[in-house]
C-alpha cells in the first residue's frame, strides 16, 4: 500500500458507513499505516466520535497481512463483525482488486456444545450423564431456556451464544456448553466435525481479520498453547481494559464448594484410596477456611500451606489415577471423565501455586455472605507478561479514549511493560519501540461541558455519611431537571445516594443499578429526560446516552482504590519498594483512568451539552488534583457552584424548548 492511496481507501469507508470523515480519523489512519510498515508499536487515543474503528480498520485491510482485532466489550464486537467490517470490505473492494475475508472468535464456552445439547451432561450425584432437557421442569424458567435452546441449535449457523436473543441464564447455558478443559476434542467426539467452537476456529483460520475479545487474547498469551491463528498485525481497541482483563484472566481462585465438587465427580472414577485422600484433602482445606484469616496473605500462614499442600498431593495423584483406569460401565464415560479431570486439575493448579508462594504473586482471603470464603492469586503486575508475548514479532496498536494519563501515555505505557516513550532503544527486543499519538477529538468540550469541582464540601472520608454531599446532588438534580447519571465509587454510596433522593425528589424517578439488568436501565434512562441512573463501575465506562437524557454527570467521589484492596495495595507497596510514588503509579494512575472514562459519559455528540461535576474537594485542593485534572477531557472549569446551577437551568430550559 502506498501513502497516496490511504485517503482514498479512507474515504471509500467512510462514505460505506454513512460516516463523516474526521481529522482526527485521517491522522489516525495514517499513524497506524506507519506503525504497521514498519513493524512498530501504537498508543493512539482517539476522543469519542473519531470513528476509530475505521481509523485502523482500513490502513489494517490494505496492508494485507492477518490482523487481529481484540475488544473489550461485546458491543463494540458486534458493531465489527455486523456494520463496520462488511461496508468496509465492500467499499474497499474494488480500489483493493481483493476482498478480505474476517471472523469472530471466542472462547469455547462462548459456543453451544452439541455433545452437551445431544448426548446430555455429567452430574456429580450419580454415574453417568443425565438429560438436562428432562430433568427441567417446562414450566420453569430454566426448563423454557433449554427449551429454547435446543430449538436455536436447529437455526443457528456459529452456535455464537451472544446470537440468541433475547439471551438466557448463566445456569442454562452452562448446560449445553463446555469449558476448554472440558471438551472431548474434536477427534474423540462424536460431534467433532460439526462442532461449533471447531468451525469457528477453521473460519478464524482463513480470514484476513479475526475479531475476538482481550480474554481470548489473554489465554492466548497466558497459556503457551495458541489459540488464535498467527497473524503479523495485532489491534487493541478499548485498550485501557487490557490489563485488568489479563489480570483477571490470570487469576485463580480456590473455595471449598469448588473442591467438594472435585471430589464428587472424581470419586466414582478412581481407586477409592486416591478417592479418600481427596476427601481427607478437602476436609482440611475447608477447616482452614472457615478460620478468620487476614485479607491478603503476604505469606501462607503455615496450616494453610499444609492444607493446600495435601490437596495439591492429593489432586495430582487423582489426575494419575484418571489418567491410567476407564469404567466402562459409565454412560458416556469420556465426558464424565473429562469434566471430572478438568475440575481436579483447577484445583491442584491453584493449590501448587499458592502453595509455592511466588514473589510474583498477591494472594489473599475473602468472605461474602452470598459465595463464602475463597482463597484468590493474582500476578503482582503484568507488564513483563504483555512485554515478552503481546510485542513480539508483530506490530501492536493500542487505541482508547483514554490512553493519555495526566498528559503523557507513559502511565498507561508502563503498566504494558514498555518503557517511557522515546527511551528505548531500537533493536532491544527487551524494550519495545513505541510512540503514542493523541489525534484529539471532533468534540468543542470547552463550549459543550463544564467541569464543576464541589470545592466548599468536605473532604469524604471513608464510608462516612455525606451529607452535605447528598445536599449539592439534590441541588444539582433540581436545576437539570434530572437528567443525571450519578457515577459513585461504591454500591453501597450508590444505594444510600438513590434512597435518600427518591425520597427528597419524588418527581425525578431515580433508577439503581442491580433493581434492573443494566439494558434496561440504560433504555429507560435515555427514554425519559426526567429520569435519574445511579450506579458504580460498569457505569463509569458503559454508558452510551447522547441527547437531552444525560446532560449532568456527577461522580461522587474520586474512585481511589480501596485501601483494603489486596491487588492494588500490594501493587502500590511494589512499586514504593522500587523507590517509585506507588501511590501516584497506582492508586491515582487507576482514578485517572476511571474518571477520564466517566467524564467520557457526557458529550457523546456535536449537539450535547452539559456538566461534569465532581463532588470531592480534593480534585481542586489536593497536589494530585491536576494530575486528575490534566486527564479529562478539556472542559470549560470551575468552582462556582452558582454558576452552575445558572448553566444547568438554561441547558435544561433549552432541551424542553427542543
Amino acid at each position: 500500500m502506498t501513502k497516496s492511496s490511504l485517503p482514498e481507501l479512507l474515504h471509500a469507508a467512510v462514505s460505506a458507513v454513512g460516516g463523516t470523515e474526521r481529522p482526527g480519523q485521517v491522522a489516525m489512519a495514517q499513524a497506524t499505516a506507519d506503525a504497521i510498515d514498519d513493524g512498530s508499536h501504537l498508543l493512539v487515543q482517539a476522543g469519542t466520535g473519531t470513528g476509530k474503528s475505521l481509523g485502523y480498520l482500513v490502513p489494517a485491510l490494505a496492508h494485507g497481512e492477518r490482523v487481529v482485532v481484540a475488544t473489550a466489550t461485546l458491543a463494540l464486537q458486534r458493531q465489527l463483525v455486523e456494520r463496520d467490517l462488511p461496508r468496509t470490505v465492500d467499499a474497499l473492494h474494488p480500489l483493493l482488486r481483493r476482498r478480505p475475508e474476517f471472523a469472530m472468535l471466542k472462547g469455547r464456552s462462548n459456543y453451544l456444545c452439541l455433545h452437551r445439547l445431544h448426548e446430555g451432561m455429567p452430574q456429580d450425584e450419580e454415574e453417568g450423564l443425565f438429560d438436562q432437557f428432562e430433568a427441567a421442569a417446562p414450566s420453569s424458567k430454566l426448563g423454557q431456556d433449554l427449551l429454547r435452546l435446543r430449538d436455536w441449535s436447529d437455526e443457528t449457523e456459529t452456535g455464537d451464544r451472544d446470537g440468541l436473543t433475547p439471551g438466557v441464564s448463566d445456569r442454562a447455558w452452562a448446560q449445553v456448553s463446555v469449558s476448554s478443559r472440558e471438551c472431548l476434542g474434536a477427534t474423540r467426539c462424536a460431534y467433532g466435525a460439526e462442532c461449533f467452537a471447531e468451525l469457528a476456529r477453521e473460519r478464524a483460520k482463513l480470514a484476513d481479520v479475526v475479531v475476538t475479545n482481550h480474554a481470548l487474547l489473554a489465554i492466548d498469551a497466558i497459556e503457551g498453547a495458541p489459540v488464535l491463528p498467527p497473524h503479523e498485525v495485532l489491534i487493541v481497541d478499548e485498550a485501557h481494559e487490557l490489563v485488568s482483563r489479563v489480570t483477571g484472566a490470570a487469576t485463580g481462585e480456590l473455595t471449598s464448594g469448588q473442591v467438594t465438587r472435585a471430589v464428587r465427580r472424581a470419586a466414582k472414577l478412581v481407586d477409592e484410596k486416591v478417592a479418600d485422600q481427596l476427601q481427607t484433602a478437602a476436609e482440611g482445606f475447608e477447616r482452614v477456611m472457615e478460620l478468620a484469616l487476614p485479607g491478603r496473605l503476604e505469606e501462607v500462614p503455615e496450616d494453610l500451606g499444609y492444607a493446600l499442600m495435601a490437596l495439591r498431593d492429593a489432586a495430582r495423584n487423582v489426575i494419575v489415577a484418571l489418567g491410567a483406569t476407564r469404567d466402562k460401565s459409565l454412560v458416556d464415560e469420556d465426558a464424565v471423565r473429562k469434566q471430572a479431570q478438568a475440575s481436579v486439575e483447577t484445583v491442584h493448579a491453584v493449590a501448587e501455586r499458592i502453595a509455592q508462594g511466588s514473589e510474583y504473586d498477591v494472594v489473599w482471603y475473602e468472605r461474602h455472605d452470598r459465595f463464602g470464603a475463597s482463597l484468590r492469586v493474582a500476578p503482582l503486575s503484568v507488564s513483563g507478561l504483555l512485554r515478552e508475548k503481546l510485542f513480539v514479532e508483530r506490530s501492536v496498536i493500542l487505541t482508547s479514549a483514554t490512553l493519555k494519563l495526566g498528559g503523557d501515555f507513559n502511565g498507561v505505557g508502563a503498566s504494558l511493560g514498555l518503557a517511557p516513550e522515546g527511551t528505548a532503544a531500537a533493536g532491544d527486543e527487551e524494550q519495545p519501540v513505541w510512540k503514542g499519538v493523541d489525534v484529539g477529538s471532533p468534540f468543542d468540550y470547552p463550549r459543550q461541558g463544564i467541569l464543576y469541582v464541589a470545592k466548599h464540601l468536605n473532604r469524604p472520608a471513608r464510608d462516612g455519611d455525606r451529607l452535605d454531599m447528598l445536599d449539592e446532588l439534590t441541588e444539582l438534580i433540581q436545576a437539570a431537571g434530572g437528567r443525571t447519571l450519578g457515577l459513585f465509587s461504591s454500591m453501597r454510596a450508590a444505594q444510600n445516594a438513590a434512597e435518600e433522593l427518591r425520597s427528597r425528589l419524588p418527581e425525578f424517578p431515580i433508577l439503581l443499578q442491580g433493581e434492573e439488568t443494566l439494558g434496561e436501565l440504560i433504555k429507560n434512562f435515555a427514554a425519559d429526560p426526567e429520569t435519574c441512573l445511579f450506579g458504580t463501575l460498569s457505569l463509569w465506562q458503559g454508558v452510551d446516552v447522547p441527547g437531552p437524557s444525560c446532560q449532568l454527570v456527577v461522580m461522587d467521589k474520586i474512585p481511589f482504590p480501596r485501601p483494603d484492596d489486596p491487588l492494588m495495595s500490594a501493587r502500590q507497596k511494589a512499586v514504593e519498594e522500587a523507590g517509585g510514588n506507588g501511590f501516584m503509579a497506582v492508586a491515582a494512575t487507576h482514578a485517572a483512568l476511571l474518571m477520564a472514562q466517566g467524564a467520557g459519559r457526557l458529550v457523546r455528540a456535536s449537539e450535547d451539552r452539559g456538566v461534569v461535576a465532581v463532588l470531592d474537594p480534593r480534585l481542586a485542593t489536593a497536589r494530585y488534583g491536576s494530575y486528575l485534572k490534566s486527564s479529562l477531557p478539556d472542559f470549560w472549569s470551575t468552582t462556582d457552584r452558582n454558576q452552575v446551577r445558572r448553566s444547568l437551568a438554561a441547558i435544561d430550559a433549552a432541551a424542553k424548548q427542543d
